[in-house]
């Protein structure tokens, strides 16, 4: 939108584009739309509600479910009451559930249609919560999410807000085995669309006839920040329940798409689709990729069939997502800085540092710090984790490795912590092997990530087994599905006499990487 006013907080934003969009569809989901107006009423009702169960400002509130236009009037109710939404990976083990919900320290839990049978099961590992209610449909005891909400006045609640204020906590896997909550305030988000306006470049530029495709899983950045992203330059977001590359089709033919977010994974599934090659994508104007490298011939495949601008983004959740950018037209074939993740955006500092904390000249490989008004505040109830991750300046250390060239285009070159992304999922080696090593037959483990044609990486274990024990790669992998969620499971398993260690007694896990890793030109994929 052109000469949009700049709200002061997410809340103000929503009042806002009441005003300006009035009439005008915000959000579209299973043929359900609802006004820039009529969703200012609905999160106003959603604040009030919040208040009425005795919800204060300042407190978690957990949402278990796929993707909904519910999910955001709920985000964006509590945001009006200043409480912090705090969206559960559904994909996780009930036992990774429970400990998030208890984490937070939720009074109370949205539930989705596919998810209340399995909080049913865990609900004794919830004592935190006072209040569960089911967002669609009705389950035994519980309130249903519209009753609830639409038993309150539309009034504005009119709660003081601060752009300090913690907007939304988004959970990241943790290197030591358990998520960690990144708090994420008004601030980070609005710096994110408000920095350096008058420089942004077409790509980065939105109009009120855009329609924006939400279909990445709101408990990620590239979820809810890209549905937010949409709403505050008040465009139309329609919204996908799940990721379904038949659907996603669909949605460019009826919806007429113009920009949206996906990880490589997903364009690789939407692609190869056997009519993706009969779709009109004229309306198609970006599309925007993430979260994973992707592979050069994947990518010549994708512009030759979409025939739109492409736009990498290297980002994390505790920057907000996007930091870094390549732009269209940078995608040229044969182009070297084709390899890259782009230049910085305005706003954005970045430096490569060496292990003792000092900057590197161009060409050299260290550390990617960043610096800039949406890294996130710190994570929840880890002042600890917190200092490793920002430091007292402001610089956020990535745990990514690369190098800038002289003209400050950033590379990735490897990820100096043992993170493996797999379907732009991250996930830390050592949540898999504690769920291994629980097995009573394992001695030890280590768990790689090794390249991956379809989902960039997958995870391999390489198990140690108690003198006189057996299994088989399928007994470890049933096994470790019970307790961890079906992404963070080996699709590999390796049984091996002993661990590669090193003279302090500490395994070698590059030792078992490396090889897998033979004639790529980066240690990532």
């Amino acid at each position: 939108m052109a000469d949009i006013q700049e709200p002061a907080n997410l809340a103000e934003m929503v009042r806002m584009r009441a005003k300006n969009r009035g009439d005008a569809i915000a959000f579209e989901f299973e043929g359900r739309q609802t006004s820039f107006a009529e969703l200012d009423i609905k999160t106003n009702r959603v604040a009030n509600a919040l208040k009425a169960l005795g919800v204060k400002a300042g407190e978690r509130v957990a949402y278990l479910g796929k993707n909904s236009d519910i999910y955001f009037e709920l985000l964006l109710g509590a945001i009006k009451a200043n409480v912090v939404m705090a969206p559960v990976n559904w994909r996780l083990a009930g036992p990774e559930i429970a400990f998030i919900v208890e984490d937070c320290k939720a009074p109370v839990l949205f539930v989705g249609p596919e998810f209340v049978e399995q909080v049913a099961k865990i609900r004794s590992q919830l004592p935190g919560v006072r209040s569960f209610i089911a967002t669609e449909g009705g389950a035994p005891g519980w309130p249903g999410y519209a009753a609830w909400r639409d038993a309150q006045r539309g009034d504005d609640p009119k709660v003081e807000i601060s752009p300090r204020d913690i907007a939304i906590q988004l959970y990241t896997s943790g290197t030591t085995g358990k998520p960690k909550g990144a708090m994420l305030s008004h601030a980070n988000f609005l710096n994110l669309v408000q920095a350096g306006k008058d420089e942004k470049p077409d790509w980065n530029k939105w109009t009120e006839d855009d329609v924006s495709l939400v279909a990445m899983p709101i408990f990620h950045i590239g979820g809810s920040g890209w549905g937010m992203l949409g709403l505050y330059q008040g465009a139309k977001g329609v919204i996908a329940r799940e990721f379904d590359p038949t659907k996603i089709l669909d949605f460019f033919e009826q919806s007429g798409i113009t920009k949206l977010f996906m990880v490589p994974a997903a364009m690789q599934f939407v692609v190869r689709q056997p009519r993706a090659r009969e779709v009109d994508f004229s309306r198609l104007k970006y599309m925007l990729y993430g979260a994973s490298p992707i592979p050069a011939a994947l990518l010549k495949e994708c512009i030759e069939v979409f025939g739109c601008g492409f736009v990498q983004m290297y980002g994390m959740t505790e920057t907000t997502g996007t930091i870094v950018a390549l732009a269209p037209e940078d995608h040229v074939e044969g182009l070297d800085r084709m390899r890259s993740a782009g230049k910085a955006l305005p706003g954005v500092e970045l430096a490569i540092l060496d292990a003792d904390g000092k900057r590197l000249p161009p060409g050299e490989v260290g550390e990617i710090a960043t610096r800039s008004g949406s890294n996130m505040a710190g994570y929840w109830n880890l002042p600890e984790a917190t200092a490793k991750t920002l430091d007292s300046d402001g610089w956020l250390r990535t745990g990514d490795a690369g190098y800038l060239d002289k003209d400050g285009y950033l590379y990735i070159h490897d990820r100096i912590k043992d993170m493996i992304i797999s379907g732009g999922e991250n996930i830390y080696p050592a949540e898999v092997e504690s769920a291994i090593c629980d097995h009573p037959d394992v001695a030890e483990v280590a768990v790689v990530g090794v390249p991956d044609e379809q989902w960039g990486e997958a995870v391999k274990a390489i198990v140690v087994m108690k003198p006189g024990r057996k299994a088989t790669p399928s007994d470890i992998i049933g096994f470790t599905r019970e307790r961890i969620a079906g992404f963070k499971t080996p699709k590999s398993v390796e049984f091996i006499e002993a661990l590669p260690r090193n003279a302090s007694g500490k395994i070698l896990r590059r030792h078992l990487r490396d090889p897998y890793w033979v004639g790529k030109d980066r240690q990532v994929n």
